[in-house]
């Protein structure tokens, strides 16, 4: 093997590892799919949107059918508002709940839509009404151990 097949083999080697490391990345970074086809805006309220972050996906049955596009303050309601892209062909009834969950026990939060029975779709621009906020592991753990104290003075008494 000459010194040119070396270089050439070294050089195959380094441009594969590049591609492993940038679609690593875009994987992280939740940007893999890259769906240009057309898509519809929905917007959401919740009282608590945890660690939601824009490009986090939307999923209907474990199946991504959007993405959400940006998350703001309400200032009237003081509620987390969302705002998702999602794919033209899914078209969800106006009675779909929202409702923002965790992928594993630490893992990313999604936004998860189940559809309802309804006869009317929702349209672009339209709003989902039935929402359930994120749950936040230190609250919980706060309740626990709050209910865990006033058990103890109980007893003590």
């Amino acid at each position: 093997m000459g010194r040119k097949a070396m270089e050439t083999l070294v050089g195959g080697f380094v441009l594969l590892g590049t591609l492993a490391v940038v679609f690593l990345a875009l994987k992280a970074a939740n940007l893999t799919s890259f769906n240009a086809g057309p898509t519809y805006t929905l917007t959401a309220s919740f009282d608590n949107i945890g660690g939601l972050k824009v490009r986090a996906p939307v999923k209907s049955a474990g199946v991504t059918v959007g993405r959400v596009t940006a998350i703001s303050l309400d200032p009237k309601t003081f509620q987390g508002t969302v705002t998702m892209q999602l794919d033209q062909r899914m078209q969800f009834p106006d009675d779909t709940s929202a409702k923002i969950l965790t992928a594993g026990l630490l893992g990313d939060q999604y936004l998860g839509l189940e559809p309802g029975g309804s006869d009317q779709n929702l349209n672009d621009g339209g709003r989902i009404k039935m929402t359930q906020s994120a749950v936040v592991l230190e609250n919980l753990i706060g309740q626990f151990l709050y209910n865990r104290a006033a058990e103890g003075g109980a007893e003590k008494k």
